[in-house]
C-alpha cells in the first residue's frame, strides 16, 4: 500500500498536546541523555514483527495523533524484543559499562537495583515480558541465558529480583498521580516523548499500515524539518483498534540500522493473573531497601533518575537528563539545539599518571577539532555528538559535528 497523502498536523498535534494534560511525556530525550533514553525509555516500547500491510481506512496525521490520545490501555501483557545500536565505540564491553556510568545515580549497589541493571538495554539486542493491571501493577523482566531479572510494582512496594545472585531490592511506589512505578516510558507514553517534539521544526505524516505483533496498525513518522540535525525519522506503528503504539523506531539521518527498535513481538489485552505481580522474596535472599541520602524512602525507588530535566534549559528538545550540570544553557531551537555547559576543568582532557595517559586514551576515541573556541575533541555515536574544549566547556546534541563546532566559534 502506498504511504497516504496526509495533512501538515504540526500546529494542531501541538495544541492536543497542550490540551491533554492528563498525559505525562516530557520532550523526546535525544542529546546528553541518549543512553538514558534507550535504558529508561525503551524499558515497554514495542516495535517489530512487521508483515504484510493490512487494508485500513484512510487517516489524516492528525486523526491518528487525537486517538493516539484518547488510547487509555490499562491491561496488557506480552514479550517485547528491543535492539539498540548508539554506534559507541568496540571497547571489548567496557562500551556498556561506559553508558551505563552515563545515565545512572547513585545505585545501592546490589545485582537487584534496576538502577544499574535496566541500563543493560543501552546496546544489544534484548527480550522482555511485560504485563500490566492499571497504574498499581506492573512487571518487567530481562529475559537472560538461565537466569531472569524483574521489576514488580504491586501496590505500594516496588521489588527488584536478580535470579542469578538471589538479590532483591525494595522500595515504595510514589503516591498520588505519580503512583506507576514502571520505568518512564510505557507504550504510549514513549509515542507521547515523540509528539512532544512536533512543533514547526517538525514534519508529522501517515505512512501507511503495517501488521505488528498480529495486529493492523497505522504507521505515524515524524522527521526533522531542520538540517543539521543527526535524527532522520521517528516511526511509530500505531494499533488500528485501540490507539496504543505498537511499535517504535529511531533511524539516524546517516542511515543504516536503527538507533532504536522495539516492539511487541507479541500482545494481549487481556487482564493479567493476579498472580503476576505477587512477590515474596525467595528464601536466602539479601534483600536491600532503598534509601535516599536523608534515609528516606527514594522518591522513585527502583528506577534511575537519568531522565530528570535540566533545570533553567526548558523548551529545546531532548536536553532532558542533564539536572546537576551548573551553568548550562541551550543554543538553538528545535531538532538543532544544543546543551552547553562548563565542567571547570581547564587544560584540556584528563592525564593519568606517568605510563597511563589517560587523557591519551580517551582523546583517541574522539576526533580532534580547532576554531575560534581553541582546541577541542569530538565524542560521537551514531544519534549524539559531544564537543569538549581545552578550556572545559561542552557542548553537545543530537547535532553535527560542524555544529557544535560552529555554536562554539559563535560562543567565543
Amino acid at each position: 500500500m502506498a504511504p497516504y497523502e496526509s495533512d501538515d498536523a504540526v500546529g494542531a498535534a501541538r495544541d492536543e498536546q497542550t490540551r491533554s494534560g492528563r498525559r505525562r511525556a516530557a520532550r523526546y530525550a535525544v542529546p546528553v541523555a541518549v543512553v538514558g533514553v534507550a535504558a529508561a525509555t525503551i524499558g515497554l516500547v514495542p516495535a517489530l514483527a512487521d508483515s504484510g500491510d493490512p487494508d485500513l481506512p484512510k487517516i489524516t496525521a492528525q486523526q491518528l495523533i487525537d486517538k493516539i490520545a484518547k488510547s487509555d490501555v490499562q491491561r496488557l501483557s506480552g514479550t517485547v524484543k528491543i535492539s539498540t545500536d548508539l554506534g559507541l565505540p568496540d571497547l571489548g564491553g567496557l562500551e556498556s559499562g561506559i553508558a551505563s556510568g552515563m545515565t545512572q545515580g547513585s545505585g545501592s549497589g546490589s545485582a537487584a537495583d534496576p538502577r544499574s541493571r535496566l541500563t543493560e538495554l543501552v546496546s544489544g539486542t534484548h527480550t522482555l515480558r511485560v504485563a500490566a493491571d492499571g497504574p498499581d501493577r506492573q512487571k518487567l523482566s530481562l529475559l537472560e541465558q538461565g537466569a531472569e531479572y524483574s521489576v514488580i510494582h504491586d501496590g505500594k512496594d516496588v521489588w527488584g529480583y536478580d535470579s542469578k545472585s538471589n538479590q532483591v531490592t525494595h522500595g515504595t511506589a510514589p503516591a498520588g498521580k505519580d503512583r506507576r512505578a514502571e520505568p518512564p516510558a510505557t507504550p504510549k507514553d514513549f509515542a507521547d516523548q515523540a509528539l512532544k517534539a512536533v512543533d514547526d521544526t517538525t514534519s508529522v505524516t501517515v505512512d501507511g499500515t503495517a501488521q505488528v505483533a498480529g495486529r493492523d496498525a497505522y504507521k505515524l513518522q515524524i522527521k526533522p524539518r531542520q538540517s543539521g540535525t543527526t535524527v532522520g525519522a521517528i516511526n511509530i506503528a500505531v494499533d488500528a483498534r485501540t490507539g496504543m503504539p505498537l511499535k517504535f523506531t529511531l533511524t539516524p539521518k546517516s542511515g543504516g540500522a536503527a538507533v532504536v527498535d522495539a516492539g511487541f513481538t507479541e500482545v494481549s489485552f487481556a487482564r493479567p493473573a493476579a498472580s503476576t505481580f505477587a512477590f515474596t522474596p525467595p528464601k536466602g535472599a539479601k534483600v536491600t531497601e532503598q534509601k535516599d541520602a536523608q534515609g528516606k524512602a527514594a522518591e522513585k525507588p527502583g528506577f534511575g533518575k537519568g531522565m530528570e530535566g535540566m533545570e533553567g534549559m526548558e523548551g529545546a528538545k531532548g536536553l532532558e537528563g542533564t539536572k546537576g550540570l551548573s551553568g548550562g544553557t541551550v543554543l538553538g531551537k528545535g531538532w538543532t539545539s544544543i546543551a552547553t555547559f562548563d565542567t571547570g576543568a581547564k587544560g584540556g582532557l584528563p592525564t593519568g599518571a606517568k605510563g597511563g595517559d589517560l587523557g591519551g586514551f580517551v582523546g583517541s576515541l574522539g576526533d580532534p577539532v580547532s576554531g575560534k573556541f581553541g582546541k577541542g575533541t569530538v565524542f560521537s555515536t551514531r544519534l549524539v555528538n559531544a564537543l569538549i574544549t581545552d578550556d572545559g566547556k561542552v557542548y553537545v546534541g543530537a547535532v553535527t559535528k560542524d555544529a557544535l563546532v560552529k555554536a562554539a566559534n559563535a560562543a567565543k
